[in-house]
Formats: C-alpha cells, structure tokens, sequence
C-alpha cells in the first residue's frame, strides 16, 4: 500500500463543526502519563509549548517493535473527536457492510472519500447515521478493540470523546499487520475495508495534509480534526495516522484543547508529534 509522501502545504482549513454547549468528561480510562524514564520531560505538554489553557497529549507505537503498548507522554484524558472521528465513523460503516455481505453503495463511497480525504461534514453527517449514531459507533468499536471512546450526543458527532491510547487501538485496526489484539482472534476490518481507509487517508487534501505528517521522514497517512468551542472560543486540534521515519512505521495520535486559535493548536500538535517520536525513537 502505497502512502502519501509529506507536502510541505501547511495551510488550515477554517471550516467549524457546530457544537453547542460544554460537554463533561465522558466516563473512559483514568489518566495516566507515560511511564519510560527519560522517554520525555516531567511535563511534557509544557515542553512542546501549551500555554495557557491548552492541553495536548500524545502517543506513539512503533509498528516495528517487539510491543503492542504505545509510550504515551501527557495525560491519557479524553478529548473532543472533532473530525478524526470521521476515520472511526467509516470503520463502523465497514464492518456493517462486511457484516452485511454487501459492497459500499456509489453513494457510500462518495460519502467515505468526500469525509476523509476533505473532511466533508455533509457525508459524515449521513454517514453517522448509516452508522446508527453513537450506539452504533460503540458497538462497532467493541470490536475494533477501543475501550474509551464515547460517541458524541444526537447528531454531534465532533463532540465524542476519546483518548490518545485509544486512537492508537483505531489506527492499529486499520494499519497493524502484527497479531490482533486478542490472540487466536481475526482482525475485525477484513483486508479490503483497511486498505480502503489506508488510502483514503493517504489522499488527504493538501491543505489538511499538517499534523502527525510533521514527524513523518517520507511516508504518512492520517486524518486531523479541528473544532472551535462555541461557549470558549478555543480550539480542539487534533492528527491521528501513521508515519514512516528513519526505516520505522509509526502510529500516532495527538490530541490538543484549549487554543487560541486554530494556527496555535496545530503547531502544538505538530511540536507534540516530532518530540514524541523523537522520544520513541531513542528508546
């Protein structure tokens, strides 16, 4: 599978998803911080530079290793989905299809790459529903092995929440050639359904094409989100993917709340992005 080489367009794009309200923690995982000694800095958001309000964290598996659990440096707290939902939202899409014994329809199809390769929110809007909502993306992700995403309220499909450690758990059912999760098990996405979404991701539009592709040496596929709160004005900005540097397939997830402004949080992201890998790499 062939991936897309890195553009060196970082233009954003401005377009919001309509969210009202503040949302409370979703019930997932308790925080944690990464445990490698010396893997990154006591306060890791601080030293990739969150100011103010902002939060980031990050977490990487190198697809090379000998491991299955990604280093996770920040707060495993959940976080807004914004558009980065949009991958989970066709991996549901998919395994109904799958289970179904049928193809994507023309119409589906044109909805799947309009809402990753352009963030379309149109198609996701359509698709959430295919999906049955966020019933629908808990069941689906069951099987794909996240366990603390909780999709968003209604129609809100940007306001999910999820973890950076669950990210990686998404991305390794799309892009993990290692054992499933539970051994002895099949992965959930059939060969097709992950190299549909492995393309699509590699085809990004060039002016979402920033994010986790900023650690990336050559090869990258990905999805970002992006999302300004009605009742704070701050951003959500947040790149899930993987990369490929210095010989090695990475997966990685940055998620980030609480900036000032679009052009801030996906700088932070892409300085989280290139200090994580750094850090997994030297380990």
């Amino acid at each position: 599978m062939a991936y897309r080489i890195r553009s060196l367009s970082l233009a954003a794009a401005m377009s919001t998803l309509l969210a009202a309200g503040a949302l409370a923690p979703a019930s997932a995982a308790a925080a944690t911080t990464s445990t490698r000694s010396g893997s990154a800095p006591a306060d890791f958001p601080t030293s990739v530079g969150a100011r103010g309000k902002a939060r980031v964290t990050a977490a990487v598996l190198d697809l090379d290793g000998t491991g299955r659990t990604p280093a996770v440096y920040g707060d495993d707290a959940p976080y807004d989905t914004a558009s980065i939902i949009k991958v989970d939202i066709l991996a549901s899409v998919l395994l109904q299809v799958q289970d179904s014994g049928k193809a994507l329809t023309a119409k589906e199809r044109a909805r799947a790459e309009a809402m990753i390769e352009h963030s379309d929110n149109a198609a996701a809007n359509a698709l959430w529903r295919r999906i049955g909502l966020a019933p629908g993306l808990k069941a689906a992700n069951k099987r794909l092995g996240l366990t603390a995403t909780q999709g968003g309220p209604d129609v809100r499909w940007g306001l999910t929440r999820t973890t950076a450690s669950d990210q990686i758990r998404l991305l390794r059912a799309v892009f993990d050639t290692g054992p499933a999760p539970k051994a002895g098990s099949a992965p959930a996405l059939a060969d097709t359904s992950r190299g549909y979404i492995r393309t699509l991701m590699s085809r990004v539009a060039d002016d979402q094409s920033w994010g986790v592709s900023a650690a990336a040496g050559s090869e990258w596929a990905l999805k970002n989100g992006w999302l300004q709160r009605n009742t704070t004005g701050l951003w959500d900005v947040n790149s899930v993917g993987r990369i490929t540097t210095g010989g090695h397939h990475y997966l990685v997830a940055v998620l980030s709340d609480g900036n000032t402004s679009m052009k801030d949080g996906v700088a932070l992201v892409e300085r989280a992005a290139r200090a994580a890998v750094t850090s997994t790499t030297a380990h």
